[in-house]
């Protein structure tokens, strides 16, 4: 079946499903399902606008709100992850995932579905060593340490999921496993995002938990994105006792933009005789009952237990008795039930609400499948014991400080296990968004090979992977990232005007403060912001996140 892949949505829906059956029409083919890698913004109304960690400039409505209100129906079934761009309060309400809006599925924290046979698992948010090992204490209003951590992967969820011992078919991450840029084309990669080098080279690029899991798991594919580019790797594990290696095909795209490599259509084998809806995994919730207990809503460190002889138990994986009392308790029935609900008001363009508060209320879809399993409402329980705490720090927001403390989305995550030192003076990085606008403005002035204003522009085709990794991904041919002009509204052209990006020569970053130039090889390093006049050799970045 053909499977269409999106890397950051950023909200775009709309832009998303119209460049689906754009190619439906233009290649022949039917895509029957849609995974999103992340920063999907499942924005209901103004008061989720202030729960997502963005520069206040950039809360904007987007088109979910218009699938959530029923406007508008999801034309293909699709399965997202959180990244760390969201509407956290929302998603906090599904932990163990659910329906967002009618067709379109969030996995919650980490979570394994089944489509037609085929096993779909995906881990939310991007890593950061500093909150790794807490609970999920965040609850609404957040204040503006609780509005990144709430985005920030836990060590209970890579415990779970390496719980796992049944194959899997296709995962997704946000952020990147690391080291699986070592895979891939790293000369190209680092052609398109220079200032990685360092990180590639030190091999701290990416996430040490979704490289945990991409050797425990190794399915058969991985989806990512948040770097902001188009990237294959094939990487061959070493065989797991007698059984033959299994190979793992690597795929990160762009984010939803005019021109951008945002959208992959793969084909994966369905297998004969399975369901045809979307349902439910024994083995994946067998593991959550069996690890209820280890759950915790306070941010004091905890690890997982270990076979050191401290803990009774330390092996959760599941068995066949396990997995058929989940069948016994869902009563027979794999089927994800259509159970969708609204839980908020949507936004209604014509009466603008801007004083909405964020919602703190329990879905009516995790208090079904807590009920059936005996699972525990975290966000419930958050709310009953931790979400007082985090009230009295402040208000949801971070308005003050997104300027200075956002990072680039094109930047990597903090990968470091150990350190857990605060560094006042650390070097922050300009963020995604003031780095598009230097593209807008780079963009005004004419490229050599721009069409003519006025001319019909033709959707640019995406670039061959490496000759190697094509063969092996057994990708289909590369497909028109956008539809062509002539499929947009006026409107729609109007705004993706300037927004097209440079060719990866010619892409320059934005960045404030003095640069340096190397007299080896004549190349400027990134210009930084600096908070202090004192600058310390090596940093971690405890605060601002990709």
């Amino acid at each position: 079946m053909k499977i269409a892949v999106e890397g950051c949505c950023h909200g775009e829906l709309d832009k998303i499903y119209e460049t689906i059956m754009y190619l439906e029409k233009k290649e022949e083919l039917k895509v029957e399902l849609l995974l999103c890698c992340g920063d999907f913004q499942a924005v209901r109304n103004e008061g989720d606008m202030k729960c997502m960690a963005v520069p206040a400039k950039y809360r904007t409505m987007q088109t979910f709100y218009k699938y959530y209100s029923g406007e508008k129906k999801a034309p293909v079934l699709t399965i997202f992850i959180g990244g760390n761009h969201e509407a956290s309060n929302h998603l906090q309400e599904l932990p163990y995932g659910g329906w967002v809006a009618p067709n379109i599925y969030y996995l919650g924290y980490a979570g394994v579905v089944r489509y037609k046979g085929v096993r779909i698992g995906g881990v939310s948010g991007i890593f950061k060593s500093h909150d790794y090992r807490k609970g999920h204490h965040e609850f609404p209003p957040y204040n503006p340490d609780t509005l990144r951590s709430v985005y920030h992967i836990r060590n209970i969820e890579v415990f779970r999921l390496k719980q796992i011992q049944m194959p899997m078919d296709i995962f997704l991450s946000h952020d990147w496993p690391r080291g699986i840029y070592h895979y891939g084309s790293t000369e190209d990669l680092l052609r398109k995002k220079r200032f990685l080098r360092q990180e590639v080279e030190s091999n701290t690029l990416g996430s040490p938990a979704a490289e945990e899991l991409l050797a425990h798991l190794q399915p058969s594919y991985w989806f990512s994105a948040h770097l902001h580019v188009k990237f294959a790797a094939v990487m061959q594990h070493l065989p797991k006792g007698n059984a033959t290696p299994r190979v793992t095909k690597f795929l990160s795209l762009d984010k939803c933009l005019p021109h951008r490599e945002f959208l992959q259509v793969v084909d994966v084998q369905e297998r004969p005789g399975s369901s045809e809806g979307l349902e439910y995994d024994p083995e994946w919730f067998a593991i959550l009952k069996a690890t209820d207990g280890l759950q915790r809503i306070t941010p004091h460190p905890w690890n997982p237990p270990e076979n050191n002889g401290l803990h009774e138990r330390w092996d959760f994986s599941t068995s066949e008795v396990d997995m058929m009392q989940v069948v016994e308790d869902l009563r027979g029935e794999l089927l994800i039930p259509d159970n969708f609900s609204q839980t908020v008001p949507p936004f209604d363009p014509n009466r603008p609400q801007p004083h909405t508060t964020p919602s703190c209320s329990p879905n009516p879809q995790t208090s079904e499948l807590c009920a059936l399993l005996g699972l525990t409402d975290m966000y419930a329980q958050a709310g009953q014991r931790g979400g007082e705490s985090d009230r009295l720090q402040g208000r949801t927001g971070g308005e003050d400080n997104n300027d200075e403390d956002e990072r680039s989305g094109d930047e990597p995550s903090d990968t470091s296990a150990v350190s857990n030192s605060f560094n006042p003076d650390e070097i922050t990085i300009e963020d995604e968004w003031e780095e598009e606008e230097e593209e807008e403005v780079d963009s005004k002035e004419p490229l050599k090979g721009d069409q003519p204003s006025g001319a019909p522009a033709e959707g640019v085709v995406l670039p061959e992977p490496r000759p190697d990794v094509s063969r092996l991904m057994d990708l289909p041919p590369p497909l028109h990232s956008a539809p062509a002009a002539g499929h947009q509204s006026p409107a729609e052209r109007e705004s993706c005007e300037g927004e097209e990006e440079e060719t990866a020569a010619a892409r320059i970053l934005k960045r404030t403060g003095d640069g340096n130039v190397d007299p080896s090889n004549g190349v400027t390093s990134p210009r930084i912001k600096r908070r202090n006049q004192v600058i310390y050799a090596a940093v971690e970045d405890e605060e601002g996140d990709d």
